[in-house]
């Protein structure tokens, strides 16, 4: 975990109530539970994307074999967060964007680092604030954040969903994604809300 700087490009948007972005950093389970904790962020979903297929399940994503990330959709509103500030938080405490196909225990690609832009200023702001990073020299290593521009995102099954709430004692989550919310509360303290944005899952399916 690094306290790195705002970036320096940034976008509020006055007129836009609803904004997505799509995120990879390793297991979703611990980067969906960051965002449901950010303020403004109205929905955080589990899922895959990057990958050529137009379906994806978990058993064929943890394959390795399908191209595919797990990676987070999240749901903001612009005039609270901005993407600069989801982007902030996605290199500081989310995960370690260092780290080539793989976070922490969990290896192979479908664990890349990597972002997935919903529009040409998401990928201008990315691009700026990974330039930003990577010059001030913020992490000892390169980032290796893939950029790409939007694939299809297919939600993954309702038992991943809001998995770090629902299990909070399970081992993995104290070892490896309580820290991450734990992070998030103490280095950004006005993005912070204690109560999650929790999803509505329906016959092992998330509910629009």
């Amino acid at each position: 975990m690094v306290v790195v700087p705002a970036p320096a490009l940034d976008e509020r948007r006055p007129d836009v109530t609803t904004e997505t972005a799509v995120l990879a950093g390793g297991c979703f389970w611990g980067v969906q539970a960051v965002y449901q904790h950010v303020k403004g962020v109205s929905r955080a979903v589990s899922g895959y994307a990057g990958g050529p297929r137009d379906k994806a399940s978990y058993d064929m994503v943890t394959s390795g074999r399908t191209g595919h990330a797990e990676a987070v959709e999240v749901t903001f509103d612009p005039r609270i967060v901005s993407y600069g500030q989801i982007l902030q938080i996605f290199f500081s405490v989310a995960h370690n964007p260092t780290q080539l196909n793989r976070q922490g225990p969990d290896v192979g690609t479908q664990y890349r680092s990597a972002l997935f832009f919903a529009d040409p200023a998401q990928r201008r702001i990315a691009e700026a604030y990974i330039a930003q990073l990577d010059q001030a020299r913020v992490f000892q290593k390169k980032i290796v954040t893939q950029l790409n521009d939007a694939m299809p995102f297919f939600a993954a099954e309702g038992y991943h969903q809001d998995y770090a709430t629902l299990n909070p004692n399970s081992p993995y989550i104290l070892r490896h994604d309580l820290p991450k919310i734990e992070g998030l509360k103490r280095l950004f303290p006005a993005e912070w809300r204690a109560d999650p944005v929790l999803l509505r899952v329906s016959g092992g399916k998330v509910s629009q």
